[in-house]
């Protein structure tokens, strides 16, 4: 009468061939307990910016709008042309670019120049406490709890005219286009796209200013890295995916798809600038940080990348 000879685990009795599937099923149990952890965080960190008080901002919004009307004939309209139309924004991260749009308005005739020093003039009457500056585009506002890009705009054709990247002149530009483009590639990654810009944008911020990557660059490298993506739809995935790539794409100018100027990526001069080959070393890093945290398996690596 002969046993089947299978033990308890089944196939070979061999004690070292035991001990081995048993230490290949822990290691397995380490690694999902280990990318559970991770992925638990940076959710969180999503939620984090998910969470913010949308509420106050309309407050914010609507004191801009009032205090610009005030003095003027006509409407003043505000229409979200940037992060929040694209959902993007991350709290005390990212501007919000707001098109106020001047609808038969007396400021229509004015220059890019004189329309914005109207603008800081209304503002500072109704928030004299507040931090108001102006840019070559846009007036910002840091409130207290947010910080709101305002840019002037005239409606022109099929889209929008702003001030050129001089400030000086209008330009022409098609801020829905640039947002239709990346919901595509968002709704193509089974809408990833957008929840990894935002945990990109958190990363990149914790840099030196001459590292980091304006907001605009970020979302359109991204279109760029996650265009044609065939891997694992996960966040952490993702996010290991672009600070690897990206620094590829970095190094050559991006072409901009709303018409502001020819490239997104002007502010970093020509092909392999020092500029573009500095950020291109900073992004690689990340991604080495990450390779090396999954390799350790480490936790606290992955949350110090993160900013936890």
């Amino acid at each position: 009468m002969g046993g089947s000879g299978g033990g308890f685990f089944g196939g070979s009795s061999n004690p070292e061939d035991l001990i081995q599937k048993l230490r290949k099923e822990e290691e397995t149990a380490q690694d999902q307990a280990f990318e559970t952890s991770v992925n638990e965080i940076i959710s969180q960190l999503l939620t984090n910016y998910n969470d913010r008080d949308r509420e106050t901002i309309d407050i914010h919004l609507e004191t801009i709008k009032t205090a610009l009307e005030k003095y003027i004939y006509g409407t003043v309209d505000l229409i979200f042309g940037g992060s929040v139309q694209k959902h993007t924004y991350v709290d005390g991260i990212s501007d919000i670019d707001t098109l106020v749009l001047l609808n038969n308005t007396e400021l229509e005739g004015l220059s890019p120049t004189q329309v914005k020093q109207y603008f800081i003039d209304r503002l500072k009457e109704r928030l004299p406490q507040t931090k108001i500056t102006a840019g070559k585009l846009a007036v910002t506002i840091k409130f207290s709890d947010a910080e709101i890009q305002i840019l002037p705009a005239a409606k022109y054709r099929d889209g929008f005219k702003i001030p050129s990247p001089n400030g000086e002149e209008w330009s022409y530009i098609k801020p829905r286009a640039f947002a239709r483009k990346l919901s595509e590639v968002n709704s193509a990654n089974n809408s990833k796209v957008v929840p990894t810009i935002k945990i990109i944008k958190s990363i990149i911020s914790y840099l030196p200013e001459n590292r980091r990557l304006s907001g605009y660059h970020t979302e359109a490298l991204s279109i760029e890295v996650f265009k044609n993506y065939q891997e694992e739809k996960s966040l952490k995935k993702m996010l290991k995916y672009f600070f690897n790539e990206a620094p590829k794409h970095v190094v050559k100018p991006i072409r901009d798809k709303t018409g502001q100027s020819i490239h997104v990526d002007d502010y970093l001069g020509g092909e392999k600038s020092l500029p573009r080959l500095l950020i291109a070393d900073t992004l690689a890093r990340i991604g080495r940080r990450m390779k090396n945290a999954d390799g350790s398996k480490s936790y606290e690596k992955w949350c110090d990348i993160l900013g936890k």
